[in-house]
């Protein structure tokens, strides 16, 4: 009986491994962020999260001592990180004991008792930080009776599904030209003191400015989109009633769900892996998980974003993400 506890326990051990190299995980050693545990949700097929958001959680593990979790969506046929495959985000079940989620999908529709990790994060009161194509997350066409079809962007049900009633907004359309007129982040005067904005300043990047047009009254909007005549940072603005008002970039709110329990949230319409070379946007990515976790008086006066390793983002578009490469591609050099 001894022996056969013994292999047990081995065989849950050895399961316990060949699962873990399914996502990546960077173990922070030192700084603020000690004891909390970030999980990153990453699934889109045009704007390279695959890239971006384990740049983002080196950041934070290294520079500042978090534990970050980083999901892919992958292929079950070969393990690799396949943004095209919409059913298949492995490692939801790290949600369960994480402080923080970040996500960054796109029209993900996974299965039901994975999208149960989900929800119940969704409704545990724990901070969500939504990037880019967050706002239309999910889109359940396969199964539209799933016991989470409300969470679709287009849900009636629910109006706006997950994006707009969690984060504040759900798809609308592209504001700024896509892949012609680029955007530059102008922080809110009247909130420049705001936590989150602590040494931000210069943010920039190729994507183009999203419509926001249901903003709920309790959002904070701490950065408005200008649009750039062209993609390059020194681009003019362009004139007319495009900027006049200006769409809102990046904000904050609070969300209670199903258990009455309120999260802080952060909504960024930018954040492209190849937006995220702004310095700006990189520390204001960083402050806003300070800033979700409570930890807004651990805030330095210019947070450390530097790279940890090399970083050469794919540029946006469909197609072209990096083939052959495993979650364990990411691991830390």
């Amino acid at each position: 009986m001894r022996y056969l506890a013994l292999l047990i326990i081995l065989v849950q051990a050895l399961d316990s491994l060949a699962n873990a190299a399914d996502w990546v995980v960077y173990e922070g050693k030192n700084g603020p962020g000690m004891g909390k545990h970030i999980v990153w949700v990453n699934g889109d097929e045009e704007y390279r999260s695959e890239e971006g958001m384990p740049m983002l959680a080196k950041i934070l593990a290294v520079r500042h001592g978090f534990k970050c979790t980083v999901l892919f969506s992958l292929n079950p046929a070969d393990g690799t990180i396949d943004p095209n495959n919409q059913t298949n985000i492995v490692g939801l079940e790290n949600l369960k004991g994480a402080d923080m989620m970040v996500l960054f999908a796109r029209f993900r529709e996974p299965a039901e008792d994975q999208m149960k990790y989900i929800a119940d994060f969704v409704n545990s009161g724990r901070p969500i930080l939504g990037l880019r194509t967050a706002t239309h997350a999910f889109a359940f066409d396969r199964n539209k009776q799933s016991s989470y079809a409300k969470y679709d962007w287009r849900s009636k049900d629910w109006p706006g599904g997950f994006g707009q009633q969690v984060l504040g907004e759900t798809w609308v359309s592209h504001h700024g030209i896509h892949g012609k007129e680029s955007t530059r982040g102008l922080i809110n005067e009247k909130l420049k003191h705001h936590p989150i904005l602590k040494g931000v300043e210069h943010i920039w990047g190729p994507s183009d400015v999203y419509s926001v047009i249901h903003l709920p009254q309790d959002a904070q909007v701490l950065v408005y989109g200008q649009v750039l005549e062209g993609m390059k940072p020194s681009d003019k603005p362009v004139s007319g009633a495009k900027n006049n008002p200006m769409m809102p970039l990046i904000w904050v709110r609070n969300y209670s769900g199903e258990t009455g329990k309120a999260s802080r949230i952060i909504c960024s319409t930018i954040g492209a892996a190849v937006d995220l070379e702004s310095e700006g946007l990189r520390r204001l990515l960083v402050n806003a998980c300070y800033w979700a976790l409570g930890l807004e008086d651990q805030i330095l006066a210019r947070t450390n974003v530097d790279y940890v390793g090399v970083y050469h983002p794919t540029f946006f578009g469909f197609g072209k993400f990096k083939k052959g490469i495993k979650p364990s591609d990411y691991e830390m050099k």
